[in-house]
């Protein structure tokens, strides 16, 4: 990777705050342009970016998908209850609570270290109900109570891999338990050519909802390149119109594929049990320079 010849980006590495953590090595670095922003990255890949001003800025492609899905779980401004399955910065936490005041969410982050490092350099909202658990995600799952939630989003990455499992029916029955009827469930899957995770992790949905949607740039669902993918769940029809046109007009447009164009690129792939379940796959380097 060559050095920056922006001093502005020169800068902010070298005002980077450099922890380790469980994880590996964490690094908050601060976003030039924005002036209370920073990117957490671990072992070199990006996790997050959050603007202590503006919670509800979302700078990550993947993260603005999912702030749609958000946005459209529930009417405009109403509070939900949310759990978040890995917690990284807690941005996507934090923009519930921006958008949707007096929400109570959980979220689940194993990595106690990295919990520490954001509560103190990027503090929360002393008003947002916001509980956040140190535990395996799968584990703190099954400490949602039956039927709590109405929004669960799963971004769960281990040395920038999804274990395996978080990727199997058996997982996706948890999810089911602790969302309440009609509730929603998004999931940021990263994946690359010839796409055989993310197909199975489509059929894995398909067997547990009755509704799906995935959201990607269109060259990944291509199988041009390695990127990542939204899928959204739901057991009743999700607003398949109105997301399709909010990730249309991102900076990077991402397309909308459900019903039977869905099923046809799911190709005839199997649901993940957790006997078969494998880690989604690792991005190749060049994915982060």
């Amino acid at each position: 990777m060559g050095k920056s010849r922006n001093p502005r980006r020169r800068q902010a590495a070298a005002d980077a705050v450099v922890e380790q953590v469980d994880g590996g090595l964490a690094e908050l670095v601060p976003d030039p342009d924005r002036a209370r922003a920073w990117t957490l990255l671990v072992d070199s890949a990006p996790q997050s970016h959050v603007d202590l001003d503006d919670p509800a800025y979302l700078s990550f492609e993947y993260q603005r998908r999912l702030g749609h899905v958000i946005d459209l779980a529930a009417p405009a401004g109403k509070p939900v209850h949310a759990v978040h399955l890995g917690g990284g910065a807690l941005t996507l936490a934090r923009y519930v609570a921006a958008t949707r005041p007096r929400s109570t969410q959980q979220v689940v982050e194993r990595d106690a270290a990295l919990v520490q490092l954001v509560r103190r350099e990027l503090p929360l909202d002393p008003a947002a109900r916001i509980r956040v658990r140190s535990a395996d995600a799968r584990e703190g799952l099954g400490k949602v109570p039956d039927g709590w939630a109405d929004l669960l989003v799963a971004d769960v990455f281990s040395g920038a891999r999804t274990p395996a499992h978080l990727t199997s029916t058996e997982f996706l029955d948890e999810v089911r338990r602790a969302l309440k009827p009609g509730g929603v469930y998004a999931a940021n899957i990263a994946d690359g050519p010839p796409l055989a995770h993310l197909r199975g992790q489509i059929a894995s949905a398909a067997a547990r909802f009755a509704e799906l949607a995935l959201v990607a740039d269109p060259a990944v669902l291509r199988g041009k390149r390695f990127g990542n993918a939204v899928l959204v769940a739901c057991d009743r029809p999700l607003p398949v119109a109105e997301l399709t046109r909010r990730a249309a007009s991102d900076p990077h447009p991402g397309r909308v594929e459900h019903g039977k164009a869905l099923r046809d690129f799911t190709g005839g792939a199997a649901p993940v049990t957790d006997a078969a379940a494998v880690a989604s796959p690792a991005p190749p380097p060049s994915v982060f320079r």
